[in-house]
């Protein structure tokens, strides 16, 4: 049976399939990773967050008990500084949240690589198959004409066989 003509085509299938599924894993760990830096991140956030309603809560305390305008002023200070902490926390939140979102893109974009190097991968085996079922049926039809040939011929011996006899049986000696 011949040689398939496009095995190298379906090895090379084959290696895109399974470098799209290794791109893949890698793009799921990639963004598994972003997933915890923006949990880590919205922690920081939300302790600066309760630190801040602590002093707030402190700083009004302090208030109702009538304080000292300069320790009110200190503790004002000090909130703007929590505030400017808070802010900068938020926007690092912020920023994950964008590296998550394209993290999540990138995975989006390899599963659909993988899925279109499956197809192809399908394809080709169909292909194959459907060659591999040609070729048997080829081969099938050679053999059957080779038999008639024999069988042809193997006729053509027993009726010149068969011709010879009656031409010795008519010609008496």
């Amino acid at each position: 049976m011949p040689r398939y003509p496009f095995k190298q085509l379906a090895e090379i299938k084959q290696k895109n399939l399974e470098t799209a599924e290794i791109t893949l894993r890698e793009k799921k760990r990639i963004l598994e990773q972003e997933q915890i830096s923006l949990t880590k991140k919205e922690k920081e956030r939300d302790l600066v967050k309760e630190h801040r309603i602590d002093k707030l809560q402190q700083l009004r305390d302090h208030m109702d008990e009538g304080a000292v305008p300069h320790k009110v002023e200190q503790m004002k200070q000090y909130l703007k500084l929590v505030d400017e902490k808070l802010s900068v926390k938020q926007q690092a939140v912020v920023e994950q949240k964008k590296k998550v979102r394209l993290a999540e893109e990138e995975v989006d974009k390899a599963r659909k690589e993988l899925i279109e190097c499956q197809q192809d991968v399908e394809k080709m085996r169909l292909h194959r198959k459907e060659w591999d079922r040609e070729m048997h049926l080829i081969e099938e039809q050679k053999e059957s004409v080779e038999m008639d040939e024999i069988g042809s011929a193997g006729h053509e011996r027993k009726k010149i066989a068969a011709s010879r006899q009656k031409h010795k049986k008519k010609k008496p000696h």
